[in-house]
């Protein structure tokens, strides 16, 4: 299906470059918002228990701008959404707003139908609200100051330095770990993968059912280690894909070696997220003490209390380990906001504003992430009152959420995200079926990393 939405975008792309003689991207002109009476629709993956954060805040956001009228839609997952406005686009019917990855807007921009976000974000343009107040169209200087710098600037990853989307709420990876039994046989919590590799021996001396560490995400271990170690991955210009180089390959052949020594485990080799393994508290079962997935998921990492009403473990969570302290990276998550062409202007100006409200109300942004899960993208929010206290009562407990989010802001310096391109999804799943390949196939370890890099490359530029 995507291969065939893929050719039709394609041809749409050539033909507006017919049509408008464009060979460089370019900021789109913008209208301020007139007042006009105007419906916008917004995709997004939302459960009830987060429309009803939403609902509220609809509310506030037409307190303000009564004649803009907000409809939503949830459209199963992330990738249904793509799938869907995908569609859409080669009709001219996408929606006003949509939940997206940079994957999905590279995508959607081969039709070039996404709203790029600069003119409005300068924008000195005055707008009055219902109440007679007034604010600026684009963003204050406080506002752009106060978003975390790597969420925002996951934005610009498209190759053209121009700015397609904003940050709604995100998630990372965090290293969970059981805290009691660390405790009790005096094992250090490791920041770097050599610290890691160093007390692989020591748990499993500790307990002979143990596999140490369980890694959900084969894709994103590989993409964070080439940020973590600076080398290649890929390039939102041409050459694309660059991530065949001894250096990563080592990294592989490295993880190989933790692999055969039973001290490591994948998503897909355990059939499974391994948050269940990191839970599993059955005699003579295979378990382990440590698992990387992600934040939002802290309540799946944590063990179902015993008879007695007691968590049978505490957990702990830190930041992934490092490959080298001066130089630490881990992977932004989760939905940003993307707006897309109108043939009504005022439309398009009035996404803006409610896509603005979204990104910069740090009442919305307390309140979504407290229900979602996810880490609110505005600094100013781990001041609010009510999010302060959630952040206070973080325990590896009955308050594991509020740990996990936490420990996100804490490292919000290491944030990375990777280039954005028509291609760059591809890359993603090739690495983390590379790895997988290199963990488990039989042969000589050399000759397996080197065929399975070059055949990852061929399946990339043959599917680009």
């Amino acid at each position: 299906m995507m291969k065939k939405l893929l050719s039709t975008l394609l041809a749409l792309c050539l033909l507006a470059s017919l049509m408008t003689g464009m060979v460089t991207a370019s900021a789109d002109e913008i209208v301020a918002y007139d007042g006009s009476e105007v419906t916008i629709t917004f995709y997004h993956t939302m459960g009830s228990n987060l429309t009803g954060v939403l609902d509220a805040y609809i509310a506030e956001f037409n307190a303000l701008y009564p004649n803009i009228h907000v409809e939503y839609t949830s459209v199963g997952g992330y990738d249904d959404v793509r799938d869907q406005i995908a569609t859409e686009i080669t009709v001219g019917a996408q929606p006003n707003i949509a939940y997206c990855y940079p994957d999905h807007v590279a995508l959607y921009n081969l039709a070039r139908a996404v709203q790029t976000l600069d003119g409005y974000i300068d924008s000195t343009a005055t707008v009055t609200r219902a109440d007679g107040t007034t604010e600026t169209m684009g963003l204050t200087a406080e506002q752009k100051a106060d978003f975390i710098e790597g969420y925002y600037n996951e934005g610009r990853q498209f190759g053209d330095g121009l700015m397609y989307t904003l940050p709604l709420s995100k998630s990372t990876e965090v290293l969970y770990y059981n805290k009691t039994f660390f405790d009790a046989n005096n094992i250090p919590v490791p920041t770097t993968w050599d610290e890691l590799e160093a007390i692989f021996e020591q748990i499993v001396a500790a307990d002979e059912y143990a596999i140490p560490l369980g890694y959900d995400s084969e894709a994103n271990w590989f993409i964070t280690m080439c940020e973590q170690l600076k080398t290649p991955y890929t390039s939102a210009t041409e050459p694309h894909f660059l991530f065949n180089t001894p250096e990563n390959q080592a990294f592989i052949k490295r993880f190989r070696s933790w692999y055969e020594n039973g001290f490591v485990t994948t998503q897909t080799l355990l059939g499974g997220y391994t948050s269940g393994l990191f839970t599993e508290q059955g005699e003579g079962e295979l378990r382990s003490y440590m698992s990387i997935g992600s934040s939002a998921g802290a309540t799946y990492q944590r063990p179902a209390k015993g008879a007695d009403g007691n968590y049978p473990f505490e957990v702990g969570i830190t930041t992934i380990p490092q490959a080298d302290a001066n130089n630490k990276k881990v992977i932004s998550q989760g939905p940003s906001l993307c707006i897309f062409k109108k043939a009504n202007p005022q439309e398009v100006a009035a996404s803006w504003l409610f896509v603005k409200y979204l990104t910069t109300t740090v009442e919305f942004q307390a309140e979504f992430s407290m229900a979602s899960g996810y880490v609110p993208v505005l600094k100013s929010v781990a001041e609010h009152p009510v999010y302060a206290e959630f952040l206070a009562s973080a325990d590896g407990g009955d308050f594991i959420a509020a740990l996990s989010a936490k420990v996100c802001l804490e490292q919000q310096d290491a944030y990375y995200t990777s280039p954005a391109f028509n291609g760059s999804s591809t890359a993603r799943d090739e690495v983390g079926a590379l790895l997988t390949k290199c963990l488990v196939e039989a042969g000589d370890a050399d000759t397996v990393i080197k065929n399975a890099f070059e055949q990852a490359i061929q399946n990339c530029l043959s599917d680009f």
